[in-house]
């Protein structure tokens, strides 16, 4: 059972539901400065040892745009510094990094994506019947007629042809608009802005099928019934559905699984490691299954804190070890199988040399802890103290 909880207030909360697990908690706070919004920037300084150019695109760090995009991109012209540019922000800013930008706009609908620089046909990888692929293909080409490119997303395969024209219009039309403001603009400005939270939710889990969508908001409900039954409920509703405090969970390095194993997640500059220990777990007398059943019980789990907190990038997963290349492959399995349902791109890539099971995630919006949580202005996030004279000493 899919789920959708939305709590007006101060900020927007919205909270993904399955089957009674938590696997999304966010903040409906989209602003100019968020994954899709388009911009009208200008070029302060082209960097040829790397091809890229920094562009000013009104924000507090310049945004960051490759000259070489790797992409089936049409023709784009050659910057120079001064230049105005379109360009839409891919990652968002994070640290001591600008935005990182793109030349190769898209468009996000339901069941489209629309690429008006790109020429390529694609369909999503989620649909896997290659009947399915090849038709969407097709119908893809038909429409896009070489104009444009575009992308099928997995709800295409449930929507009827005109539904999708439909949308292709939509998206054009937003496209044409986008077109007709851009000339004009002040450098830097916003020329268009993202889909909010909520739009992006509703987008990508509509066509998997919402079985209930619960909220405080009740003119929000009535926009909302064609999608879903709807309930309307008091404010208090993520704290008695005990939302806040599944977050509260996730935000902790530990998290137990039901056998009595256990998780240890740790973000680091780079990557994201998941370590997998046994714990209170010891099962019966065969070592090897024991070790299987926990691993296979730590996929699902690994999969939900994935896409409840939001990691993103290099992951790195250290299962208990396995002596058995069959158990191996089990795991291997039931991590894909329970990725399958994360609406951002992941990819598992194997087991290392290590050992390590080695996967990506594509980067979104801030993670739960960017989100929830803050460095700790004592020891400035490091979480250490400095030793007292004596302990020096010894």
């Amino acid at each position: 059972m899919r789920e959708i909880y939305i709590k007006n207030g101060a900020q927007r909360e919205l909270a993904l539901v399955e089957d009674g697990k938590l696997c999304e908690y966010l903040l409906d706070e989209t602003g100019d400065a968020s994954t899709e919004a388009i911009y009208l920037g200008k070029v302060e300084r082209i960097v040829p040892g790397m091809k890229a150019a920094f562009v000013d695109i009104g924000q507090e760090k310049n945004g960051f745009l490759p000259l070489d995009e790797r992409s089936q991109t049409a023709a784009v012209t050659k910057l120079q510094t001064g230049d105005r540019v379109l360009v839409q922000i891919k990652k968002t800013a994070q640290g001591s990094k600008g935005a990182f930008l793109t030349r190769d706009v898209t468009l996000c609908g339901q069941q489209v994506i629309l690429m008006p620089m790109n020429r390529y046909i694609g369909v999503s990888s989620r649909i896997e019947n290659e009947d399915t692929r090849k038709q969407l293909v097709a119908l893809g080409k038909g429409i896009a007629d070489g104009q444009f490119g575009l992308i099928l997303r997995h709800g295409a395969a449930e929507a009827s042809e005109q539904d999708i024209r439909n949308e292709v219009d939509e998206l054009t039309s937003v496209w044409t608009e986008i077109q007709h403001r851009a000339p004009t603009a002040h450098a830097p400005s916003l020329v268009h802005r993202p889909r909010t939270e909520l739009d992006s939710l509703l987008d990508d889990y509509q066509p998997r099928g919402i079985d209930r969508i619960v909220t405080n908001d009740a003119a929000l409900a009535k926009t909302l019934e064609h999608i879903a039954p709807v309930t309307i409920a008091k404010d208090e509703m993520m704290t008695i559905a005990r939302l806040d405090h599944q977050r509260d969970k996730a935000l902790q390095r530990h998290v137990w699984l039901d056998s009595g194993a256990s998780l240890v997640i740790d973000p680091c500059e780079a990557m994201t490691v998941i370590d997998v220990n046994t714990a209170k777990f010891t099962g019966k007398r065969d070592l090897e299954q024991t070790i299987l059943k926990t691993n296979l019980e730590a996929c699902k789990e690994i999969a939900r804190q994935i896409r409840l907190r939001n990691l993103a990038g290099i992951i790195l997963i250290d299962m208990i070890d396995m002596e058995a290349e069959e158990h191996r492959q089990q795991v291997l399995d039931a991590l894909h199988d329970a990725l399958k349902a994360d609406r951002v791109k992941t990819v598992v890539h194997g087991f290392t040399s290590l050992g390590l099971i080695e996967m990506t995630r594509k980067k979104s919006r801030a993670t739960l802890r960017d989100v929830w949580t803050r460095p700790c202005r004592a020891c400035r996030g490091s979480g250490r103290e400095n030793q007292t004279e004596e302990e020096q000493h010894g």
